[in-house]
């Protein structure tokens, strides 16, 4: 862990501040090291919900963005704004002489204009920064993935992820998230949720994925046409010609909050989902049996707070990506570094261009 006192400022005081607020301060109940942290600043285009969220959370103060890039106290800063900052809250925090590790919250740009500055900033920030990919975490994806790793069932076929959930079908729902509704790549449900797929699958099969074709579907009028509410690509690995489909959906009825994927290889099988979060299964052709290896809340031998067959939550991978963003060891777990988030928007980005092709297609079919 870092030896050194954590000094956290925190770009962006909304609900996803809120869950980054909850994990560090529950990261003293799970772990036996954990550095000391004070929470020093947080800063939010809304004044008034920067000084609440300060008041609530136990920041020392809130302060204006100008303010905020001068504070030589803070050497560990979040940046949890809106999709659109992204990019520039990146590069201020990287000026920042006293800043030395950033957690950047998905997806890391909107352009590739920035996609091109960013990649320059992976080589020369001399900065630790992780990207927020926090189901990479997840206990049963951390254990599924140290399974695949011993190549127990060969080489890659083809695949199939799905997140999915329905909430934007109601329309209270979307006015209050409006922001999320601009035009892919910024917005959309594959710049949103999809990100979190592409890194899945790249964590398993590498970054080289590239994708071939692109749909969306779902309309609304109070919905821009380029804001995905769902949509597909297919993807293949050009070394190993593995292929499958990516799909993320925000009007998928009766999901709930659902991840799943199925990697399908020579030897045989693995598949996970959030819906039976305690355990992933695989399949070997050779003994032609089925495996449920239950993990639980298992992240032995770090940690076995509060037990290992005690469920685990969302907000669970989120403190353990905690732990290791502020220097915990642990060998099984796939860190997303600023050059992942970087190959992640690269798809996110792609998909844009090719949902374009998909939608010019639908409209030039429909004046037949």
């Amino acid at each position: 862990m870092a030896s050194e006192k954590i000094v956290i400022g925190f770009l962006g005081a909304g609900g996803i501040a809120r869950s980054h607020a909850y994990a560090l301060n529950s990261l003293k109940y799970f772990y036996t090291e954990v550095p000391e942290i004070e929470l020093e600043a947080v800063c939010s285009a809304r004044i008034e919900s920067s000084n609440a969220f300060a008041a609530k959370f136990g920041f020392n103060k809130s302060l204006t963005l100008d303010e905020f890039i001068v504070n030589t106290n803070i050497n560990t800063i979040l940046i949890l704004g809106p999709n659109h900052v992204h990019f520039e809250h990146l590069k201020l925090a990287i000026e920042m002489t006293s800043v030395k590790r950033i957690y950047l919250e998905k997806p890391v740009c909107s352009t590739l204009e920035e996609e091109l500055e960013m990649a320059q900033m992976a080589v020369s920030s001399g900065k630790q920064i992780q990207v927020g990919f926090q189901y990479l975490q997840t206990a049963s994806v951390r254990e599924a993935m140290a399974f695949w790793n011993t190549g127990t069932l060969g080489n890659p076929l083809h695949f199939d992820l799905k997140y999915y959930h329905g909430d934007y079908l109601q329309k209270t729902y979307r006015e209050k998230r409006m922001s999320r509704l601009t035009s892919a790549p910024d917005g959309g449900a594959m710049a949103d949720l999809g990100s979190h797929g592409i890194s899945l699958l790249m964590a398993f099969l590498g970054e080289n994925l590239q994708i071939t074709s692109a749909f969306q579907a779902g309309s609304f009028t109070d919905v821009p046409g380029d804001s995905d509410l769902f949509s597909s690509i297919s993807l293949i690995h050009p070394e190993n010609l593995a292929a499958g489909l990516l799909s993320a959906s925000r009007i998928s009825s009766g999901t709930g909050d659902l991840v799943s994927f199925e990697i399908y290889a020579e030897k045989g099988m693995l598949r996970y989902s959030s819906h039976t979060v305690d355990y992933f299964e695989y399949y070997l052709e050779e003994t032609g049996l089925w495996t449920r290896q239950v993990v639980g809340s298992n992240y032995s031998p770090i940690t076995s707070f509060p037990s290992a067959h005690v469920p685990p939550g969302w907000l669970r991978s989120m403190i353990h990506a905690h732990y290791i963003f502020l220097g915990g060891n642990d060998s099984k777990t796939f860190i997303p570094d600023l050059n992942h988030g970087l190959a992640v928007q690269r798809l996110v980005r792609e998909t844009a261009v090719h949902l374009l092709t998909y939608r010019n297609l639908i409209q030039n079919h429909g004046k037949k």
